[in-house]
């Protein structure tokens, strides 16, 4: 089965949202190795139409320009793209389709495929439904030392609890978190009278 990984850019208040505008500052090597890692090793690319138009607009002419993020844009234009949305899309960046049929069991189905690694970079509403449907393997979160203040969140409110486990953890020298989560099962119920035999015990 392929494990399919989520890497985004996400404020201290959890903003996700337009990290365009606020997260340049904080990219170093170490923030460039950690998202070429996430999706240079990818032979699928899941987005949502939003995420994928901001991709298609930019890499396929970073790609042509030659410069030195080119063989990065390469490695995106030969990737297979697959783009989740409601309406009937038009492409013009090689190896793009749109996934067909309804988003959780397209995934599966795509999931159960042979080959490598699928990997989403945004897509905040694809990356919610396949956490809620359990077909996340990997969250990666690089968590900005900073208070965005306005602006779409990662999670939204809502009824059920989304129980993670911390795989990894690195700071970087810009003040970044590269937080690494699975899916975890749920903790269960617990009250104050479970938790205080590890509070800190004093002399009387």
């Amino acid at each position: 089965m392929r494990k399919i990984t989520a890497g985004l850019f996400i404020s201290l208040d959890g903003v996700v949202e337009a990290p365009d505008q606020w997260h340049f500052p904080y990219f170093n090597d170490e923030m460039g190795a950690a998202v070429g890692a996430m999706l240079g090793t990818a032979d699928t690319v899941l987005f949502g139409r939003k995420t994928y138009d901001s991709f298609a607009g930019a890499w396929p002419e970073r790609e042509a320009a030659g410069g030195e993020d080119a063989g990065f844009a390469k490695t995106l234009g030969d990737a297979r793209k697959i783009v989740a949305s409601s309406r009937k899309l038009e492409f013009t960046w090689r190896n793009s389709e749109q996934l067909e049929g309804d988003l959780v069991d397209a995934v599966t189905a795509l999931k159960n495929e042979p080959g490598g690694d699928i990997a989403l970079s945004g897509s905040i509403s694809v990356v919610r439904q396949l956490l809620a449907a359990g077909l996340l393997d990997e969250l990666h979160l690089l968590v900005h030392p900073l208070a965005v203040r306005k602006g779409m969140r990662l999670f939204d409110e809502g009824e059920a609890s989304v129980p993670l486990r911390l795989i990894s953890s690195e700071a970087f020298q810009t003040g970044v978190l590269h937080l690494v989560y699975a899916p975890a099962e749920p903790k269960g119920d617990g009250t104050y009278d479970d938790a205080k035999g590890n509070l800190p015990q004093t002399d009387e």
